[in-house]
């Protein structure tokens, strides 16, 4: 009863493991750098903004200040975090090209409404403190962020130009 069983040649389990112990060092190795660009880039943010609150004593400068260093370094940390995920996209242009075609196609509306923050950024026919009205909603702007922007209400069933609170 010499029966012979057909088995795995240690040298092809030792090349699989090697693979995917490398693979899995890769992996590690990318979340710690994405940590670490992620804590950079908050402790950058934390010190600008200590520096910007002691030297500008205007709010609405501080406001500004606070809002265009998140957007800066939001962008810096997606380019450098997407460039340690994608190595295999060895041109910085090529990866931007194939990023824009695929945000432009899933992403059609968001797209619009980041061009329509870009406009409200750009050409500014409003600013926070301003009143407006849109449509049958009247208010003093309160925010601008990246998909919408905040109204204090005045108005409506409090019969002055006060606001109501909500």
């Amino acid at each position: 009863m010499n029966s012979q069983q057909p088995s795995i040649p240690d040298e092809n389990l030792s090349r699989m493991w090697e693979g995917w112990l490398t693979g899995m060092s890769e992996f590690y190795m990318n979340m710690l750098e994405s940590l670490a660009v992620i804590l950079v880039l908050i402790l950058i943010r934390f010190a600008l903004l200590r520096v910007v609150n002691r030297n500008i004593e205007d709010n609405t400068a501080r406001y500004r200040w606070r809002k265009n260093v998140v957007y800066i370094l939001s962008f810096a940390g997606f380019m450098i975090i997407g460039r340690i995920w994608f190595e295999g996209v060895s041109s910085l242009a090529t990866f931007l090209g194939i990023l824009t075609a695929g945000v432009a196609i899933a992403l059609r509306d968001p797209l619009v409404d980041m061009a329509g923050w870009v406009f409200l950024l750009w050409k500014k026919p409003f600013e926070v403190g301003d009143r407006i009205q849109v449509a049958e909603d009247r208010g003093d702007v309160i925010d601008i962020r990246l998909f919408k922007f905040s109204l204090l209400e005045i108005g409506n069933w409090v019969h002055a130009d006060q606001s109501t609170g909500r």
